[in-house]
């Protein structure tokens, strides 16, 4: 059967975009252990659902060699297009190593945008695969107005619909800034790396050895800076958690978060809740145990795992509603709020406002971190970063006190008096200005100086004090705690209230945007 010359023609042309840098430099990418663009793309979308776009687009400049035929390559230095994540629209790119190593160009830029704007005007998730040596030296200044051009697209999307990246090798420069307007950043250990600017730089300015590892590596982000939220061990690991993550997300902003009939008994009570929380006040326990133990099928996605660890956040489902949890965690630093902590709760909680999904706040938390060089690095901007969104936010929020609900930080941790939608305490709840210790210092000060014995005054004082105040009834005598429940109760009645809330309306004053403290 004879074969159509355009139709041959075509066939070529697919096969050259394919190809994308050749067979020598596709094998020196497999070498280092990294997949090419088009088979991250197979991996991270349905089978058979990735539709690409601009496969014989070609770069335009004509300086410096690149005129040359072998520099013509079909596509240039990205893959774009859509597809589906469990039968989900999502537009996503793939930067190509094998092509001009990753560098972006003006085409490569245009590539992008198109789909981000075809993201924005259909209302689906887009998907980032980073793997640059960063904007393309050849074309100067062309290349990085496309990076402006992307940035400003991210801004636009942002808090309309979903933004993920994906750091699947170097991403530096101005490179990096686009990730860092998304909504979560994942990397791969050993292979991911992020900064501004690289080690060789980093020693000719500061005179500081660093590897590129150290400087910018997976757990560099995700541990010491927070700049990222998922480690991989594998790029394979890398697309199974963000596939796993958009299960959790709606669409768009116009939309719910996805709702999955559970299996798990909405009436299901856990005995071993009611014996979770220590009798000494000032002995840890883990709070994801906690979730773990009220949440469908015991599943938590934490996400900032490694990062600001006195706080916990992620996404879980309760009688099959998506919602995202924001917690204290006793275990670290006693759960107090510091500068990390506020951030990164602050960010957490406004994704969840932005995309519909109710926020359950599990709070004990002593206060806020004391000392000189949390003043001096702005805990009170910082602190009220969270106060801010926390008070912004319209979504259901439900709050459960476990036990400590000290200070600033009880009016913080989505408090009453903050739009909080239902309160509920645990009986074990200690609700006050300060732990009794401090309060018996302060309020007592001068009859424990004249006191015979300091030390039972004292304890006497502290065990009046706690029996006072350092419980929930008095918050609930006020209707600052709409109830107080049973430890093993709290799985139906968050269940209950995110029915109930269901079609939950409140909006904020009409203005262009607020000034968070930023």
């Amino acid at each position: 059967m004879t074969v159509d010359p355009k139709i041959e023609q075509l066939n070529d042309y697919r096969a050259r975009s394919r190809q994308g840098g050749g067979e020598d430099r596709i094998q020196r990418q497999h070498d280092r252990g990294k997949m090419i663009a088009r088979e991250r793309l197979d991996l991270l979308l349905d089978p058979g659902s990735f539709r690409e776009l601009d496969a014989f687009v070609v770069q335009r400049e004509r300086n410096f060699g690149m005129d040359e035929p072998e520099n013509q390559i079909l596509g240039d230095s990205v893959v774009t297009g859509w597809g589906t994540i469990n039968g989900r629209l999502v537009y996503v790119y793939s930067q190509d190593f094998t092509v001009f190593g990753g560098s972006l160009s003006q085409v490569h830029a245009a590539k992008i945008v198109k789909i981000m704007e075809m993201a924005m005007k259909t209302g689906a998730p887009l998907i980032g695969l980073n793997d640059s040596g960063g904007a393309r030296i050849q074309e100067g200044v062309v290349s990085l107005g496309g990076y402006a051009d992307i940035f400003l697209r991210n801004t636009l999307a942002s808090g309309v619909i979903p933004q993920i990246s994906a750091i699947m090798g170097p991403c530096a420069g101005g490179a990096v800034y686009s990730p860092a307007l998304t909504d979560f950043i994942f990397m791969v250990k050993g292979t991911s790396h992020m900064f501004v600017t690289g080690p060789d730089v980093v020693k000719t300015v500061t005179h500081e050895d660093v590897t590129f590892e150290e400087l910018g590596g997976a757990m560099t982000h995700n541990e010491t800076s927070g700049v990222a939220h998922m480690a991989a061990e594998s790029e394979a690991d890398c697309f199974a958690l963000i596939r796993e993550m958009l299960t959790y997300l709606p669409q768009n902003n116009l939309e719910d978060a996805p709702f999955e009939a559970a299996t798990d008994d909405p009436l299901r009570m856990d005995m071993r809740l009611d014996n979770i929380i220590p009798d000494n006040p000032n002995k840890p326990y883990d709070i994801k145990e906690v979730i773990r133990l009220i949440v469908d099928e015991g599943h938590f996605y934490e996400t900032h795992e490694h990062f600001a660890k006195n706080v916990v956040v992620g996404f879980a489902r309760l009688g099959g509603y998506s919602v995202g949890i924001v917690a204290n965690q006793p275990q670290v630093l006693a759960g107090v709020l510091d500068i990390s902590a506020s951030e990164k709760a602050a960010r957490f909680v406004r994704f969840c406002d932005c995309f519909n999904i109710p926020i359950i706040t599990f709070e004990d938390v002593p206060g806020f971190l004391p000392g000189v060089g949390q003043e001096h690095g702005g805990i009170i901007r910082h602190g009220a970063k969270l106060l801010y969104a926390y008070c912004e936010a319209t979504v259901p929020k439900i709050t459960v006190i476990t036990r400590k609900a000290y200070g600033g930080a009880y009016c913080v941790m989505n408090s009453k008096h903050i739009r909080s939608d239902l309160n509920l305490a645990w009986p074990t709840a200690e609700i006050a200005v300060m732990g009794p210790d401090g309060a018996v210092n302060i309020i007592f000060r001068e009859v424990l100086n004249g006191a015979e014995d300091p030390v039972v005054a004292k304890a006497e004082l502290v065990e009046d004090y706690r029996e006072r105040f350092a419980n929930p009834y008095v918050a609930a005598s006020r209707g600052y705690v709409d109830d107080v429940i049973e430890p093993h109760e709290t799985r139906p009645r968050l269940i209950n209230a995110l029915e109930v809330l269901r079609n939950k309306r409140d909006s904020n004053p009409p203005k262009k945007h607020g000034n968070i403290p930023l």
